[in-house]
């Protein structure tokens, strides 16, 4: 098993990645992804933030595919709420990505939520608020959003319902599923679902996007 004294990952290895998943950023926030693997081991040891240990692992399943939403949807400036954020995952990756995002990442765990707040600071990472909160009690502190979106929550239902509420209000919802659960969400009224878009290295998954539609009676 690697542990935290492995060697980090270096540049070239990082940038082939992200090559692969269309993303290319600058050696600055490369160095941020190097930095932010090397807490995240050794934060794991003590809190359950991720099951994946090999760097490289989590190089691809969680950078990678997170940082994917900003090649391919894609995600500008704006204002973003990452909900359920666990480790950081895809909020304060697309943050790297995407710098000019303003972003909220929403996490209920008081200890997942600080280390979160530790990235924020370590990596200097400026208009990027983490708030420790069940994301159903959050309305007009994150509103109007751009996007809302979740990598793992699971709860549709919930979710886009919160999405869509008038506190919230989000401009588009963006989701990575398995593709199992594509037909259920493109069943929930009130998004206009794009096609799905499927994920490097992965058979079965995929982003989802939709945009924020009125809801007719």
């Amino acid at each position: 098993m690697l542990t935290t004294n492995a060697a980090p990952l270096s540049a070239d290895v990082i940038n082939k990645a992200l090559r692969e998943f269309q993303v290319e950023l600058t050696p600055e926030q490369v160095a941020s992804i190097q930095r932010y693997i090397v807490m995240l081991l050794r934060w794991n040891e003590k809190v359950n933030l991720t099951a994946i240990r090999d760097p490289l692992e989590i190089l691809y399943r969680h950078f990678c595919e997170s940082m994917y939403a900003a090649a391919t949807v894609p995600l500008q400036a704006g204002r973003l709420a990452d909900v359920g954020s666990g480790a950081g995952f895809p909020g304060l990756a697309l943050k790297i990505a995407r710098p000019e995002l303003q972003m909220f990442v929403i996490e209920s765990n008081v200890k997942k939520a600080t280390f979160l707040a530790e990235v924020v600071r370590e990596l200097g990472l400026t208009d990027a608020r983490v708030l420790v909160s069940q994301y159903e009690e959050l309305g007009e502190e994150i509103a109007p959003l751009d996007f809302a979106c979740s990598r793992a929550l699971g709860e549709f239902d919930r979710f886009l319902g919160w999405a869509h509420s008038d506190r919230v209000a989000a401009g588009q919802a963006i989701l990575w599923v398995g593709g199992r659960d594509i037909d259920e969400i493109k069943r929930k009224r009130g998004w206009l679902w794009k096609d799905p878009i499927s994920i490097p290295r992965s058979l079965q998954r995929f982003l989802l996007v939709g945009d924020r539609q009125a809801l007719i009676p």
